[in-house]
């Protein structure tokens, strides 16, 4: 699972057989949510990251989604 960025306690991620839409997982004290990143930003899913801390989490997925996306390329293609 590469592990695209650490911040404030949360690890965004790939798993290694991701799929469309693109999207980041985000692990946060054994709690797991799921972010799509295109066509816009989405939370997919959230099993219990508090709320304060998914801001955070959508608030960094805009702040680095060019990243993510380049990341993503580079890692499963198109």
């Amino acid at each position: 699972m590469p592990t695209l960025l650490r911040l404030f306690g949360l690890r965004f991620f790939f798993y290694l057989d991701e799929h469309r839409p693109i999207h980041v997982h985000v692990e946060h004290g054994g709690k797991l949510a799921k972010i799509e990143l295109e066509p816009e930003i989405v939370v997919v899913y959230n099993h219990g990251i508090k709320e304060s801390s998914m801001r955070m989490a959508v608030d960094a997925c805009k702040m680095y989604k060019d990243e993510f996306i380049a990341e993503w390329y580079s890692r499963f293609g198109e």
